[in-house]
């Protein structure tokens, strides 16, 4: 979907606003809104408390609502991986950007150069991620294709080094530093600094494993930013982090940013995290609202399958709840997801009665939806409180 072609709300979703949550058809996509701003609250006092920027992830919510919201409490603006999220974020109001990610298609870049000079227009700002010299040339050709034209908007453009992920990034060194250089050739491009994201290190299940996996980032970080300013160079900011990992780049004093976006929901593959004493205790807030379908002796079905929730990092969890208790999510395909009783004195769910599904990653759930349904009060007793549009459901290019 075009970020510019907005799915139009139903008469069916604007009657569920004051509703109780019982009302609510399935499944649905169904954000616990205190818990989400409980959560909202203790990011912004961590990185207050810790002296850092924070610039959450919006790939994960995909929402300008949120993002909006996320300014609101602190944040400095939102990373986005797609030029399309980007269009998305800027169509709802979202006026500071970072494209953490590499774009090198000349069609792309000639719609980040547009951009830029949108945002520039309105007091905004926008940032992009390289880790070629061709790249870097590319992006610099687009900006001064629109700078002909008489705007003289400025890119932000950090330098991405692989510090553990393996995927993007230039090995640190000398490969960042020459990259460095080959920015500040150009008027329209600013070097910002340097893009260090561990995304692997993110789910290491103990805390020690990460603190191990970010110590050794922070060394590459440290390695490159001294050959880099050893030429005179400034290396203003170092962003990363993620929801994993982020108390050890607060503790480096090396990152000043961190990209934390998942703790705004947290999925079941973080809560499988051991918790590190130093992080704030995140609150899941994310759950996809299913109706039990069928009842037999030894299971139940449930309509919400693989078209409802991500598998990608595992089945969902299912919050327990009196009087089914624990119960056990299985793989029964597109519409239907198996549950059975945890422990053998639990009774099977009957027909009609509701199951709260926490998604294993509310990245590429969320894509799945069009809107999220936001409910006060609780999952038990709340009301409908909003609809949230997901307004880049699908933006991908």
């Amino acid at each position: 979907m075009h970020p510019s072609t907005k799915t139009p709300l139903s008469d069916e979703l604007r009657r569920l606003i004051g509703q109780p949550v019982i009302a609510i058809d399935t499944p649905a996509l169904v954000v616990d809104l205190d818990a989400m701003q409980r959560n909202l609250a203790r990011m912004a006092d961590f990185a207050r408390k810790h002296d850092v920027r924070w610039r959450p992830h919006a790939k994960m919510h995909k929402s300008s609502a949120i993002a909006r919201l996320q300014m609101q409490a602190g944040a400095v603006g939102v990373c986005v991986q797609k030029t399309s999220e980007a269009e998305a974020m800027m169509a709802g109001g979202v006026n500071n950007v970072y494209i953490s990610n590499e774009v090198v298609a000349p069609s792309k870049l000639a719609r980040v150069a547009d951009l830029a000079h949108r945002l520039a227009s309105e007091h905004g700002q926008l940032a992009i991620a390289v880790d070629s010299v061709e790249g870097v040339h590319r992006l610099a050709n687009a900006m001064d294709d629109r700078r002909r034209t008489g705007d003289a908007a400025v890119i932000d453009v950090f330098v991405e080094i692989d510090v553990g992920q393996g995927r993007c990034g230039v090995p640190p060194g000398r490969a960042g530093l020459d990259l460095a250089l080959a920015i500040r050739k150009h008027p329209a491009l600013r070097f910002a600094g340097l893009q260090a994201y561990h995304g692997r290190a993110q789910h290491l299940r103990t805390p020690q494993a990460r603190r191990d996996a970010i110590g050794q980032a922070v060394q590459d970080v440290l390695f490159t930013r001294k050959l880099i300013e050893a030429e005179g160079i400034p290396v203003d900011l170092v962003t990363g982090a993620g929801t994993g990992s982020m108390v050890c780049e607060a503790a480096s004093g090396v990152y000043g940013e961190l990209q934390s976006g998942s703790f705004m929901f947290m999925d079941a593959d973080y809560a499988a995290n051991a918790h590190d004493p130093a992080q704030p205790q995140f609150e899941h807030a994310l759950f996809v609202k299913s109706q039990i379908m069928s009842s037999g002796l030894l299971h139940a079905v449930c309509d919400a399958g693989h078209k409802a929730h991500a598998i990608d990092s595992g089945l969902p969890a299912v919050l327990a709840r009196q009087p089914t208790g624990e119960l056990e999510y299985a793989n029964g395909g597109d519409e239907h997801g198996l549950l059975r009783p945890k422990g053998g004195n639990q009774r099977i769910p009957r027909l009609d009665e509701t199951v709260w599904l926490i998604p294993g990653h509310c990245d590429p759930t969320v894509n799945l939806h069009n809107f999220l349904i936001g409910v006060a009060g609780g999952l038990e007793n709340g009301r409908v409180d909003k609809i949230i549009r997901v307004d880049a459901r699908g933006a991908l290019t």
